[in-house]
């Protein structure tokens, strides 16, 4: 999703529509963009934090299980190769296979729940890190993908996208 400029029309339309159902629900699309400065700017990465909490002025993430140091860049390694073989699985037969399988198993149960700090603004939401296709098929979840890894421009683009 964050490789703008190779998506499809639908590809674009149905992230849009993703991305700004999120956002107003997090208080519009502002608060959305705080939230991902936010978290871009934090270092170490927040998704390693021990008390599984990122929290901002405008609201908080908060999830059910640690992400260690090495899942999280494994899991940056692989999300890049994901565009080009629409997969977040590796060939079964290339070494890294086993890894990525297991990282999908640890992180697949993980639920992140986001929500604002005024309950005025939205109600939140949640989603999990993987959208699972099916056995041999897995890809990183949008919205996971938007909030924690994708450039903040490109997300701006998603969400700003009208089609034509």
């Amino acid at each position: 999703m964050c490789d703008y400029n190779t998506l499809t029309d639908e590809e674009k339309c149905h992230y849009h529509e993703l991305l700004l159902d999120a956002a107003e629900k997090f208080g519009g699309k502002n608060f959305f963009l705080h939230l991902l400065e936010a978290i871009r700017e934090t270092k170490p990465h927040p998704l390693t934090a021990a008390n599984r909490t990122f929290t901002m002025e405008l609201g908080e993430i908060k999830w059910n299980k640690t992400i260690f140091k090495d899942k999280l860049q494994l899991l940056q390694q692989v999300r890049l190769e994901e565009s080009k073989r629409n997969n977040l699985l590796p060939e079964m037969s290339d070494k890294r296979y086993k890894k990525v399988l297991n990282l999908v198993r640890t992180l697949k149960p993980i639920v992140f729940h986001v929500k604002p700090a005024d309950k005025e603004n939205g109600p939140g939401f949640f989603f999990q890190p993987f959208d699972i296709i099916d056995e041999h098929t897995t890809r990183l979840n949008p919205l996971f993908d938007a909030l924690f890894f994708c450039a903040i421009g490109t997300v701006k683009k998603i969400l700003n996208y009208e089609p034509r």
